[in-house]
């Protein structure tokens, strides 16, 4: 089973597993504003490395209310250079997601697939989000029986736009098999159907995102 997002070592080391390990590069939306943004060096790292995604990015109000002037500038811009490279996204929306995707808007087309990491609530944008190629991951809060309104979402979103993550760090690959595969699990419990066939959609899903 493929974990879709998960952390190697912290940040900004993240990664995407399908197979082998597949890095994305970018700067969070809690960075933005604490080191000085280089997109020269981001350029250079998604050429060297053309198998490579960006992110994860976006906008974030769980630490801060406000969004500050930085992240907006930091996400637009890394925005653009996938949408040059054509390269996909891994987005970030704590508490703003419906600001998320109007920011992504302008490069529906250009940038090939989007995964809503961390998604819940804002029901609403799903339509649109699917209509930019865009991918919903679903976490561990699946398995937390008192987490009913995102079990609900999970377990009614259309297969064929579903990844499932662990959204953990693991220090690197090892250990991490058994956690995903729990998700998978309560997953295909929560949507009536069998875990390995769900497994096996997933994995498709993932390779679909990934443009392979």
């Amino acid at each position: 089973m493929t974990d879709a997002h998960f952390h190697s070592g912290g940040y900004p080391a993240f990664l995407v597993l399908r197979g082998e390990e597949r890095r994305l590069y970018g700067v969070h939306p809690w960075q933005a504003g604490d080191v000085a943004f280089d997109i020269a060096a981001l350029r250079a790292a998604l050429e060297d490395d053309q198998a490579a995604c960006v992110g994860e990015i976006g906008l974030d109000r769980l630490r801060n209310r406000e969004i500050s002037g930085a992240q907006r500038e930091v996400f637009e811009r890394q925005l653009g250079l996938a949408a040059e490279l054509r390269r996909p996204v891994v987005l970030h929306g704590a508490k703003c997601w419906g600001e998320v995707v109007k920011a992504c808007r302008p490069f529906a087309g250009r940038i090939p697939a989007f995964m809503f990491h961390g998604f819940s609530r804002s029901l609403g944008l799903l339509p649109e989000m699917f209509a930019m190629n865009g991918f919903v991951s679903v976490g561990p809060a699946v398995l937390n029986d008192h987490a009913a309104n995102y079990r609900e979402m999970a377990a009614g979103l259309p297969t064929e736009r579903l990844l499932a993550e662990t959204d953990e760090d693991w220090g690197g690959v090892d250990g991490h098999g058994a956690r995903i595969d729990a998700i998978c699990a309560r997953l295909a419990e929560l949507r009536g159907v069998d875990a390995a066939t769900l497994s096996e959609s997933l994995e498709k899903n993932l390779a679909r995102f990934l443009g392979e």
